[in-house]
C-alpha cells in the first residue's frame, strides 16, 4: 500500500511523531530521507518536511530535492522545514543565536487553508510550541504570512496557488492544541486524502512480515514482559507456531518488585512451550559497580545483554544458522536513540548498542513492531486477544530501574536562585530537537496553572525540568547531593518505594488515569538519609510528547506519609514537567 502523505526527516525529534499524527487521523504516512528525490514520491497526495536542529546556511544541512516544490504535490513545512521553503525560493531565513523554545501565542492573520476553521483576531490567539533557532524574516515572493507571534514575524506562511505552506511552530505536538486541526486541513482539505490506516487491521500484513523474514529460521526472543516485547512475541507464535518461537526473560536485578513471577505466569498463559528465566542479577550488577554516568550505565547493561544473550544462544544451539533474534523495539526507541537519519541522539536505548547493531547489520533480528508507536501496539494486541492486564501496563524502560536510580561522583548542595531551589542533580531534556543534562529547579509553592510552571523550565536556561518539594526530613538548603552509585541496597530501596507508589496509585485508581509513573530515587538526603523520592506520573499518547499530571491531594497525602517511613528517604519530590523540554525518564 502507497503512502499518502510522506514525511521528509529534516533531522528532528518528531520527525516519527508528524507521521504519527497523520496515522491517527486515518491516513497511512511515512517518514523518507529527506533528499529522497521528487521522482521517488510520485502518486504521494502529501509531503511534509519535519523540523530539525540545523541552520539552512550550515554546511551539510538537511536539503530536499527543489523540483519537490514545483511538482505540483502540496508541500507542509515545519520549523526547519519552512525555512528550508523559504530559504530555497527566495525567502529571507534570520540566523538566531539562542532561540526560542517553549509555549508562545500566535495570532492568526489569514483564517483558510491550513487554519481553516480556527479563529482570527488578536483576541483568540492560539497556543503553540516553539522549539528553533533561526526564523524566516520574509516570506519568499507570492507567500501570504499567515500567522505572526509577538517574536516571530512569520508564524505561519503559504502560497495557495503551489499548495505550499509552512509554519514556525510544532503542529504536531501535545503543547500545541489546535494542531491537530491544523494537520487535519492540510491533509484532507489542501491533500484530499482519504482514511484507509487502521494499526490493528495489519495483523496479517505483519504476520507475512514475519513468515517472510524468518523464512525456513526459528526466534528467539529475550522478553521483558512489557507490551511491547509480549505483543511482538505474540505475532511470532501466531506466524510460526510456538515449537518455532523461543523465549528468555533475563533478570538483570533491574526489576520491580514481582516482576520476574509475573512475566512468567503470563507467557505460559501465551501458549509459548519454550520459556526460560535466567537469573543474570550478580553479574548485572557488578558490570555496574561504581559507575555514575547515564549513558555509560545504559551501554553497560546493553552490552551486558549482548553477552549474557550470546551466552544462551551458544549452549542452546541457536548460533547454528536456524535462528534469528526478535525484539519489540517500536519507533520511539529508535527515534529517542538518534535511528533517524539526522536526528540528534536523546539517549541511548538498551537495544541500540554496538552489540545489539551488530546483530541487526548480520540479518539476524526481527522488529515486527518498529513501525508503531505505544498506542498502535495495544490496538495490535487487543485484536490479537491479549488480557487488558498485559496490554495496560505502564511502559517500562528496558534498562529497567537503572535509569530511574540516578547516580553521581560529585557533592554539591541545593543553590538558592529567585525561583526556589537548583538541585545539582543532572536528568536528561530535550530542548531544540538536541539531548541536554541539565539540574533540577525545585519549588515550594506550586503555580496554579501549567503555563506557569512551563514557564519557569523555560525561563532557567540552566535546568530541564521543575519538581516541587512534598515533604523532606530536613529543610532543602540542609540536604545534600553526595557521591552515589548502583548498589543493592539502593536498588532495593527504588523497588520499596516504587512498590508502595504503584499499589496505591492502583488501589486508588489514579493508576488507569495516566500513561506512565516512573518512580526515581535520586542521591539527595542526610548521612542518615541518603536519597529522595521523585513521583513523575504522565499522560502521554506514544511518549514522543507527555503531560505532567497532578496526584489527587489525597492519594499524595496517602504516598508520602508511607514513603517518609522508609528507610533511607529524606525527600518526596513531584516533577511538574512536560515532555518537551525533559524527557519521561530522568536519565
Amino acid at each position: 500500500m502507497t503512502p499518502q502523505i510522506t514525511v521528509l526527516d529534516a533531522g528532528g525529534q518528531y520527525c516519527h511523531l508528524i507521521a504519527r499524527k497523520v496515522r491517527e487521523l486515518g491516513v497511512h504516512a511515512e517518514v523518507a530521507a529527506s533528499e529522497t528525490p521528487a521522482s521517488a514520491l510520485t502518486g504521494r497526495k502529501g509531503i511534509i518536511i519535519s523540523g530539525g536542529p540545523s541552520s539552512v546556511y550550515d554546511a551539510g544541512s538537511p536539503a530536499i530535492d527543489p523540483a519537490l516544490l514545483s511538482a505540483g504535490i502540496p508541500v507542509f513545512g515545519i520549523c526547519y522545514g519552512q525555512q528550508l521553503i523559504a530559504h530555497l525560493l527566495g525567502g529571507n531565513v534570520q540566523k538566531g543565536d539562542k532561540g526560542e523554545y517553549g509555549f508562545a501565542r500566535v495570532e492568526i492573520t489569514r483564517a483558510a487553508d491550513i487554519f481553516a476553521g480556527l479563529e482570527r483576531n488578536q483576541q483568540a490567539t492560539h497556543q503553540v510550541w516553539m522549539s528553533h533557532r533561526d526564523l524566516v524574516a520574509t516570506p519568499p515572493p507570492g507567500f501570504d504570512v499567515m500567522a505572526v507571534t509577538s517574536t516571530c514575524p512569520v508564524a505561519a506562511m503559504g502560497s495557495p496557488s503551489r499548495k505550499l505552506y509552512g509554519v514556525q511552530f510544532h503542529p504536531e505536538v501535545a503543547h500545541t492544541p489546535a494542531g491537530k486541526a491544523i494537520l487535519s486541513n492540510f491533509v484532507f482539505g489542501v491533500c484530499g486524502c482519504v482514511k484507509d490506516w487502521d494499526p490493528a487491521g495489519q495483523v496479517l500484513a505483519v504476520e507475512q512480515h514475519i513468515r517472510d523474514v524468518a523464512g525456513d529460521r526459528n526466534i528467539f526472543f529475550f522478553v521483558s514482559g512489557g507490551v511491547d516485547s509480549t505483543v511482538a512475541y505474540t505475532l511470532c507464535l501466531r506466524a510460526l507456531g510456538p515449537e518455532r518461537v523461543h523465549g528468555t526473560y533475563v533478570d538483570t536485578g533491574m526489576m520491580r518488585e514481582g516482576e520476574t513471577e509475573f512475566v512468567h505466569k503470563h507467557f505460559a498463559a501465551l501458549g509459548a512451550r519454550s520459556f526460560f528465566v535466567e537469573d543474570a542479577r550478580e553479574r548485572f550488577l557488578a558490570a555496574l559497580q561504581g559507575v555514575a554516568g547515564p549513558e555509560e550505565k545504559r551501554h553497560i547493561i546493553g552490552e551486558k545483554f549482548v553477552e549474557v544473550q550470546q551466552r544462551i544462544l551458544e549452549s542452546e544451539h541457536y548460533l547454528d544458522g536456524h535462528w534469528i533474534l526478535g525484539q519489540g523495539t517500536i519507533y520511539p526507541d529508535t527515534i529517542e536513540s538518534g535511528g533517524t537519519a539526522k536526528a540528534d541522539l536523546i539517549k541511548t536505548h538498551h537495544n541500540r548498542v554496538a552489540g545489539i547493531q551488530k546483530l541487526i547489520d548480520e540479518g539476524r533480528i526481527i522488529e515486527p513492531l518498529s513501525s508503531f508507536y505505544k498506542d498502535e501496539v495495544r490496538a495490535i494486541g487487543r485484536e490479537l486477544g491479549l488480557a487488558p492486564e498485559l496490554l495496560d501496563r505502564h511502559p517500562f524502560p528496558g534498562p529497567g530501574l537503572a535509569i530511574r536510580c540516578l547516580c553521581t561522583d560529585a557533592r554539591g548542595r541545593p543553590r538558592q536562585v529567585e525561583e526556589g531551589w537548583v538541585i545539582p542533580v543532572s536528568s536528561v531534556g530535550v530542548q531544540g530537537d538536541s539531548r541536554t543534562y541539565r539540574p533540577v529547579l525545585a519549588i515550594e509553592e506550586v503555580p496554579a496553572s501549567e503555563d506557569e510552571i512551563a514557564e519557569l523550565t523555560n525561563r532557567r536556561r540552566d535546568v530541564n525540568r521543575t519538581v516541587s518539594v512534598v515533604a523532606t526530613c530536613r529543610p532543602v538548603a540542609e540536604l545534600e547531593v553526595h557521591p552515589s552509585h548502583l548498589t543493592a541496597a539502593r536498588l532495593d530501596r527504588l523497588r520499596h518505594v516504587d512498590a508502595i507508589v504503584r499499589k496505591i496509585s492502583g488501589e486508588s485508581g489514579f493508576d488507569a488515569t495516566i500513561w506512565q509513573f516512573p518512580v526515581v530515587l535520586i542521591p539527595l538526603g542526610t548521612p542518615e538519609r541518603p536519597d529522595s523520592v521523585v513521583l513523575r506520573p504522565i499522560d502521554s499518547v506514544d511518549g514522543m510528547t507527555a503531560r505532567a499530571v497532578r496526584i489527587p491531594p489525597e492519594t499524595l497525602v496517602q504516598m508520602t506519609q508511607e514513603l517518609m517511613q522508609v528507610e533511607g528517604v529524606a525527600g518526596v519530590f513531584l516533577d511538574l514537567t512536560n515532555k518537551p523540554p525533559a524527557t519521561i525518564e530522568w536519565e
